[in-house]
Protein backbone atom coordinates (compact mmCIF):
# COMPACT_ATOMS: atom_id res chain seq x y z
CA UNK A 1 0.00 0.00 0.00
CA UNK A 2 1.26 3.45 -0.95
CA UNK A 3 0.43 6.69 0.87
CA UNK A 4 -0.13 9.97 -0.97
CA UNK A 5 -1.84 13.24 -0.17
CA UNK A 6 -4.26 13.20 -3.13
CA UNK A 7 -5.51 10.60 -5.59
CA UNK A 8 -7.05 11.79 -8.86
CA UNK A 9 -9.24 9.19 -10.57
CA UNK A 10 -9.51 9.78 -14.33
CA UNK A 11 -7.30 11.59 -16.83
CA UNK A 12 -9.82 13.29 -19.04
CA UNK A 13 -10.27 17.07 -19.08
CA UNK A 14 -11.39 17.20 -15.45
CA UNK A 15 -8.63 14.96 -14.12
CA UNK A 16 -5.82 16.66 -16.03
CA UNK A 17 -7.05 20.14 -15.04
CA UNK A 18 -7.09 19.02 -11.40
CA UNK A 19 -3.60 17.52 -11.67
CA UNK A 20 -2.30 20.73 -13.25
CA UNK A 21 -3.55 22.79 -10.31
CA UNK A 22 -2.09 20.30 -7.83
CA UNK A 23 1.29 20.78 -9.51
CA UNK A 24 0.84 24.57 -9.38
CA UNK A 25 0.49 24.40 -5.60
CA UNK A 26 3.85 22.65 -5.32
CA UNK A 27 2.73 19.05 -4.99
CA UNK A 28 4.79 16.51 -6.94
CA UNK A 29 3.29 13.83 -9.16
CA UNK A 30 3.99 10.28 -7.99
CA UNK A 31 5.16 11.54 -4.61
CA UNK A 32 2.42 13.78 -3.22
CA UNK A 33 -0.36 12.88 -5.63
CA UNK A 34 -1.14 10.25 -8.24
CA UNK A 35 -3.39 10.26 -11.31
CA UNK A 36 -5.00 6.90 -12.11
CA UNK A 37 -6.61 6.28 -15.50
CA UNK A 38 -8.19 3.10 -16.81
CA UNK A 39 -7.93 4.03 -20.50
CA UNK A 40 -5.17 2.51 -22.65
CA UNK A 41 -3.70 5.89 -23.57
CA UNK A 42 -4.09 9.66 -23.22
CA UNK A 43 -7.24 11.36 -24.45
CA UNK A 44 -9.94 10.56 -21.93
CA UNK A 45 -13.25 9.66 -23.57
CA UNK A 46 -12.20 11.52 -26.71
CA UNK A 47 -9.98 8.63 -27.78
CA UNK A 48 -13.10 6.46 -28.21
CA UNK A 49 -15.10 8.89 -30.37
CA UNK A 50 -16.17 7.77 -33.84
CA UNK A 51 -13.89 8.67 -36.80
CA UNK A 52 -16.46 10.91 -38.53
CA UNK A 53 -16.50 13.28 -35.54
CA UNK A 54 -13.78 15.54 -36.87
CA UNK A 55 -12.20 18.29 -34.80
CA UNK A 56 -14.09 20.91 -36.80
CA UNK A 57 -17.42 19.41 -35.69
CA UNK A 58 -16.59 19.50 -31.98
CA UNK A 59 -18.69 21.98 -30.00
CA UNK A 60 -17.16 23.90 -27.13
CA UNK A 61 -13.80 22.16 -26.71
CA UNK A 62 -12.00 24.41 -24.23
CA UNK A 63 -8.23 24.28 -23.80
CA UNK A 64 -6.71 22.75 -20.70
CA UNK A 65 -5.22 25.27 -18.25
CA UNK A 66 -1.72 26.41 -19.10
CA UNK A 67 -1.57 25.11 -22.70
CA UNK A 68 -3.63 26.12 -25.71
CA UNK A 69 -4.57 23.71 -28.48
CA UNK A 70 -3.48 25.52 -31.63
CA UNK A 71 -3.01 24.66 -35.28
CA UNK A 72 -5.26 21.59 -35.23
CA UNK A 73 -6.58 20.45 -38.62
CA UNK A 74 -10.39 20.68 -38.45
CA UNK A 75 -10.65 17.78 -40.92
CA UNK A 76 -8.78 15.34 -38.65
CA UNK A 77 -10.64 12.99 -36.33
CA UNK A 78 -11.20 14.61 -32.92
CA UNK A 79 -10.06 11.36 -31.29
CA UNK A 80 -6.60 11.84 -32.83
CA UNK A 81 -6.30 15.61 -32.32
CA UNK A 82 -7.36 15.65 -28.68
CA UNK A 83 -5.52 12.47 -27.70
CA UNK A 84 -2.29 13.94 -29.04
CA UNK A 85 -2.99 17.21 -27.22
CA UNK A 86 -3.64 15.42 -23.91
CA UNK A 87 -0.46 13.38 -24.39
CA UNK A 88 1.60 16.57 -24.89
CA UNK A 89 -0.07 18.11 -21.86
CA UNK A 90 0.73 15.19 -19.58
CA UNK A 91 4.38 15.22 -20.65
CA UNK A 92 4.78 19.02 -20.52
CA UNK A 93 3.56 19.25 -16.92
CA UNK A 94 5.07 15.91 -15.84
CA UNK A 95 1.77 14.54 -14.57
CA UNK A 96 2.94 10.89 -14.70
CA UNK A 97 -0.48 9.37 -15.26
CA UNK A 98 -0.61 5.67 -14.35
CA UNK A 99 -2.53 3.56 -16.88
CA UNK A 100 -4.26 1.30 -17.44
CA UNK A 101 -5.40 1.19 -13.81
CA UNK A 102 -8.99 0.29 -12.90
CA UNK A 103 -10.24 1.90 -9.70
CA UNK A 104 -12.57 -0.64 -8.15
CA UNK A 105 -13.62 0.90 -4.83
CA UNK A 106 -12.90 3.74 -2.42
CA UNK A 107 -13.35 2.85 1.25
CA UNK A 108 -12.79 4.31 4.68
CA UNK A 109 -9.26 3.54 5.84
CA UNK A 110 -7.21 3.87 9.02
CA UNK A 111 -6.08 7.20 10.40
CA UNK A 112 -8.75 9.20 8.60
CA UNK A 113 -7.44 8.22 5.17
CA UNK A 114 -9.36 6.83 2.22
CA UNK A 115 -8.28 3.53 0.70
CA UNK A 116 -8.38 3.49 -3.11
CA UNK A 117 -8.50 -0.13 -4.26
CA UNK A 118 -7.34 -0.65 -7.85
CA UNK A 119 -6.07 -3.23 -10.30
CA UNK A 120 -2.60 -1.83 -9.62
CA UNK A 121 -2.67 -1.96 -5.83
CA UNK A 122 -4.03 0.14 -2.99
CA UNK A 123 -3.38 3.82 -2.32
CA UNK A 124 -4.09 5.46 1.03
CA UNK A 125 -4.92 9.12 0.56
CA UNK A 126 -6.05 12.13 2.54
CA UNK A 127 -8.18 13.47 -0.31
CA UNK A 128 -9.70 12.19 -3.53
CA UNK A 129 -10.71 13.89 -6.76
CA UNK A 130 -13.13 11.74 -8.73
CA UNK A 131 -12.97 12.86 -12.36
CA UNK A 132 -14.45 9.80 -14.04
CA UNK A 133 -16.99 11.50 -16.31
CA UNK A 134 -19.83 9.54 -17.90
CA UNK A 135 -18.50 7.67 -20.95
CA UNK A 136 -18.32 4.34 -19.09
CA UNK A 137 -22.01 4.48 -18.16
CA UNK A 138 -24.09 4.68 -21.36
CA UNK A 139 -27.78 4.92 -20.58
CA UNK A 140 -29.97 2.30 -22.29
CA UNK A 141 -33.70 2.92 -21.76
CA UNK A 142 -35.88 -0.17 -21.50
CA UNK A 143 -38.80 -0.62 -23.86
CA UNK A 144 -41.38 -3.41 -24.07
CA UNK A 145 -40.38 -6.01 -26.67
CA UNK A 146 -36.76 -4.87 -26.78
CA UNK A 147 -35.44 -8.41 -26.50
CA UNK A 148 -37.51 -9.56 -29.51
CA UNK A 149 -35.92 -7.19 -32.03
CA UNK A 150 -34.21 -9.16 -34.81
CA UNK A 151 -32.08 -6.27 -36.01
CA UNK A 152 -29.11 -4.55 -34.40
CA UNK A 153 -29.23 -2.28 -31.35
CA UNK A 154 -26.31 -0.10 -30.37
CA UNK A 155 -25.56 2.95 -28.28
CA UNK A 156 -23.65 6.11 -29.18
CA UNK A 157 -20.72 4.69 -27.21
CA UNK A 158 -20.30 2.10 -30.01
CA UNK A 159 -21.29 4.30 -32.96
CA UNK A 160 -19.06 3.19 -35.87
CA UNK A 161 -19.66 6.07 -38.30
CA UNK A 162 -22.32 6.56 -41.00
CA UNK A 163 -21.01 4.14 -43.63
CA UNK A 164 -21.95 1.18 -41.41
CA UNK A 165 -25.65 1.98 -41.96
CA UNK A 166 -25.62 1.99 -45.78
CA UNK A 167 -28.90 0.69 -47.21
CA UNK A 168 -30.43 0.10 -43.79
CA UNK A 169 -33.54 1.43 -42.08
CA UNK A 170 -32.40 3.20 -38.92
CA UNK A 171 -34.37 4.48 -35.93
CA UNK A 172 -32.37 7.02 -33.91
CA UNK A 173 -33.58 7.57 -30.34
CA UNK A 174 -32.51 10.73 -28.50
CA UNK A 175 -32.96 14.48 -28.70
CA UNK A 176 -29.45 15.66 -27.80
CA UNK A 177 -26.49 16.74 -29.88
CA UNK A 178 -25.35 13.17 -30.56
CA UNK A 179 -28.76 12.13 -31.86
CA UNK A 180 -28.98 14.99 -34.35
CA UNK A 181 -25.35 14.52 -35.45
CA UNK A 182 -25.93 10.81 -36.04
CA UNK A 183 -29.07 11.47 -38.08
CA UNK A 184 -27.47 14.10 -40.29
CA UNK A 185 -24.52 11.79 -40.96
CA UNK A 186 -26.50 8.59 -41.49
CA UNK A 187 -29.29 9.98 -43.71
CA UNK A 188 -27.25 10.12 -46.97
CA UNK A 189 -26.29 6.44 -46.56
CA UNK A 190 -29.38 4.84 -45.03
CA UNK A 191 -32.43 3.53 -46.84
CA UNK A 192 -34.59 5.41 -44.31
CA UNK A 193 -34.18 7.18 -40.98
CA UNK A 194 -36.68 7.88 -38.21
CA UNK A 195 -35.99 10.27 -35.35
CA UNK A 196 -37.67 9.53 -32.01
CA UNK A 197 -37.43 11.55 -28.80
CA UNK A 198 -39.18 11.35 -25.45
CA UNK A 199 -39.72 15.12 -25.33
CA UNK A 200 -39.98 17.61 -28.21
CA UNK A 201 -36.51 18.98 -28.99
CA UNK A 202 -35.78 22.60 -28.11
CA UNK A 203 -33.70 24.52 -30.63
CA UNK A 204 -31.82 27.57 -29.46
CA UNK A 205 -31.50 30.56 -31.75
CA UNK A 206 -29.03 33.40 -31.38
CA UNK A 207 -25.74 33.58 -29.50
CA UNK A 208 -25.20 31.65 -26.31
CA UNK A 209 -23.59 34.40 -24.25
CA UNK A 210 -21.91 34.28 -20.85
CA UNK A 211 -25.07 35.26 -18.99
CA UNK A 212 -27.06 32.43 -20.62
CA UNK A 213 -24.25 30.02 -19.82
CA UNK A 214 -24.24 30.99 -16.15
CA UNK A 215 -28.01 30.58 -15.95
CA UNK A 216 -27.83 27.09 -17.49
CA UNK A 217 -25.07 25.98 -15.15
CA UNK A 218 -27.02 27.35 -12.17
CA UNK A 219 -29.97 25.11 -13.03
CA UNK A 220 -27.76 22.01 -13.08
CA UNK A 221 -25.95 23.16 -9.94
CA UNK A 222 -29.19 23.45 -8.01
CA UNK A 223 -29.97 19.79 -8.69
CA UNK A 224 -26.66 18.57 -7.25
CA UNK A 225 -27.11 20.83 -4.22
CA UNK A 226 -30.36 18.97 -3.61
CA UNK A 227 -28.71 15.57 -4.04
CA UNK A 228 -30.59 14.82 -7.28
CA UNK A 229 -29.00 13.06 -10.26
CA UNK A 230 -27.44 15.78 -12.43
CA UNK A 231 -28.78 16.73 -15.82
CA UNK A 232 -26.36 17.72 -18.54
CA UNK A 233 -25.81 21.42 -19.26
CA UNK A 234 -26.95 20.76 -22.85
CA UNK A 235 -30.29 19.46 -21.57
CA UNK A 236 -31.14 22.89 -20.18
CA UNK A 237 -29.64 25.00 -22.97
CA UNK A 238 -31.29 23.36 -25.98
CA UNK A 239 -29.72 22.54 -29.34
CA UNK A 240 -28.00 25.34 -31.28
CA UNK A 241 -29.89 26.11 -34.49
CA UNK A 242 -26.89 26.11 -36.84
CA UNK A 243 -26.79 25.71 -40.62
CA UNK A 244 -26.56 21.91 -40.49
CA UNK A 245 -29.62 21.69 -38.23
CA UNK A 246 -31.57 24.07 -40.47
CA UNK A 247 -30.75 21.96 -43.53
CA UNK A 248 -31.78 18.79 -41.67
CA UNK A 249 -35.11 20.34 -40.70
CA UNK A 250 -35.77 21.58 -44.22
CA UNK A 251 -34.90 18.20 -45.74
CA UNK A 252 -37.16 16.33 -43.32
CA UNK A 253 -34.28 14.38 -41.78
CA UNK A 254 -34.99 16.00 -38.39
CA UNK A 255 -38.70 15.20 -38.46
CA UNK A 256 -39.14 14.29 -34.82
CA UNK A 257 -41.58 11.57 -33.81
CA UNK A 258 -42.79 10.91 -30.23
CA UNK A 259 -41.35 7.97 -28.35
CA UNK A 260 -42.66 4.63 -29.56
CA UNK A 261 -44.60 2.39 -27.18
CA UNK A 262 -42.96 -0.93 -27.98
CA UNK A 263 -40.30 -2.63 -30.03
CA UNK A 264 -41.37 -5.43 -32.37
CA UNK A 265 -39.20 -8.08 -34.03
CA UNK A 266 -39.12 -5.96 -37.19
CA UNK A 267 -39.13 -2.39 -35.89
CA UNK A 268 -41.04 -0.10 -33.55
CA UNK A 269 -44.72 0.54 -32.90
CA UNK A 270 -46.84 3.32 -31.37
CA UNK A 271 -50.02 2.94 -29.33
CA UNK A 272 -52.21 4.04 -32.24
CA UNK A 273 -50.99 1.08 -34.30
CA UNK A 274 -48.52 2.99 -36.47
CA UNK A 275 -45.35 1.02 -37.22
CA UNK A 276 -41.91 1.73 -38.64
CA UNK A 277 -39.76 -1.10 -39.95
CA UNK A 278 -36.13 -1.00 -38.84
CA UNK A 279 -32.87 -2.86 -39.29
CA UNK A 280 -31.09 -0.83 -36.60
CA UNK A 281 -32.09 1.03 -33.44
CA UNK A 282 -29.41 3.53 -32.44
CA UNK A 283 -29.79 4.71 -28.85
CA UNK A 284 -28.36 8.24 -28.59
CA UNK A 285 -29.75 8.48 -25.08
CA UNK A 286 -26.84 9.88 -23.17
CA UNK A 287 -24.83 8.77 -20.19
CA UNK A 288 -24.90 8.68 -16.41
CA UNK A 289 -22.08 9.67 -14.01
CA UNK A 290 -19.56 6.87 -13.48
CA UNK A 291 -19.35 6.98 -9.69
CA UNK A 292 -19.74 3.32 -8.79
CA UNK A 293 -16.27 3.24 -7.21
CA UNK A 294 -17.57 5.62 -4.51
CA UNK A 295 -20.42 3.29 -3.46
CA UNK A 296 -18.72 2.05 -0.23
CA UNK A 297 -18.60 5.65 1.05
CA UNK A 298 -22.41 5.95 0.84
CA UNK A 299 -22.40 9.43 -0.61
CA UNK A 300 -25.68 9.15 -2.50
CA UNK A 301 -28.65 11.07 -1.19
CA UNK A 302 -32.22 9.71 -1.11
CA UNK A 303 -32.82 11.61 -4.38
CA UNK A 304 -30.28 9.38 -6.13
CA UNK A 305 -27.42 11.82 -6.65
CA UNK A 306 -24.36 12.95 -4.72
CA UNK A 307 -25.04 16.27 -3.00
CA UNK A 308 -22.21 18.72 -3.58
CA UNK A 309 -21.09 21.90 -1.87
CA UNK A 310 -19.03 23.41 -4.65
CA UNK A 311 -17.09 20.35 -5.82
CA UNK A 312 -16.99 18.80 -2.35
CA UNK A 313 -19.25 15.87 -1.43
CA UNK A 314 -21.49 17.10 1.37
CA UNK A 315 -21.28 13.71 3.09
CA UNK A 316 -17.46 13.56 3.02
CA UNK A 317 -15.30 16.70 2.63
CA UNK A 318 -12.31 14.58 1.57
CA UNK A 319 -14.05 13.67 -1.70
CA UNK A 320 -14.42 16.04 -4.63
CA UNK A 321 -16.32 15.37 -7.85
CA UNK A 322 -14.97 17.26 -10.85
CA UNK A 323 -16.66 16.95 -14.23
CA UNK A 324 -19.90 16.05 -12.45
CA UNK A 325 -23.14 17.96 -12.94
CA UNK A 326 -22.43 21.69 -13.43
CA UNK A 327 -18.74 21.04 -14.20
CA UNK A 328 -19.46 18.42 -16.89
CA UNK A 329 -18.15 20.63 -19.69
CA UNK A 330 -14.62 21.35 -20.76
CA UNK A 331 -14.55 24.90 -19.38
CA UNK A 332 -16.52 23.85 -16.30
CA UNK A 333 -14.05 21.05 -15.59
CA UNK A 334 -11.13 23.49 -15.69
CA UNK A 335 -12.76 25.80 -13.17
CA UNK A 336 -13.90 22.97 -10.94
CA UNK A 337 -10.42 21.44 -10.90
CA UNK A 338 -8.98 24.71 -9.63
CA UNK A 339 -11.70 25.05 -6.99
CA UNK A 340 -11.28 21.46 -5.79
CA UNK A 341 -7.52 21.86 -5.39
CA UNK A 342 -7.96 25.12 -3.50
CA UNK A 343 -10.32 23.33 -1.09
CA UNK A 344 -8.03 20.32 -0.74
CA UNK A 345 -5.07 22.53 0.14
CA UNK A 346 -7.09 23.89 3.04
CA UNK A 347 -7.94 20.35 4.12
CA UNK A 348 -4.30 19.27 4.01
CA UNK A 349 -3.33 22.34 6.04
CA UNK A 350 -5.92 21.48 8.71
CA UNK A 351 -8.15 24.45 7.87
CA UNK A 352 -11.91 24.53 7.51
CA UNK A 353 -13.25 24.11 3.96
CA UNK A 354 -14.05 27.33 2.15
CA UNK A 355 -17.71 28.23 1.75
CA UNK A 356 -19.16 26.75 -1.43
Amino acid sequence: MREVEVVVVGAGQAGLASAYHLRRTGLEADRDFVVLDHSPGPGGAWQFRWPSLTYGKVHGMHALPGMELVGADPARASSEVISEYFDRYERTFDLRVLRPVDVRAVREGPGGRLLVETSGGVWATRALISATGTWDRPFWPRSPGQETFRGRQLHTVRYPGPEAFAGQRVVVVGGGASGTQHLLEIAPYAAATTWVTRRPPVFREGPFDEEAGRAAVALVEERVRQGLPPRSVVSVTGLPLNDAIREGLAAGVLDRQPMFDRITPDGVEWGDGRRVAADVILWATGFRPAVGHLTPLRLREPGGGVRLEGTRAAADPRVHLVGYGPSASTIGANRAGRAAVRDIRRLLAGQEPAAA
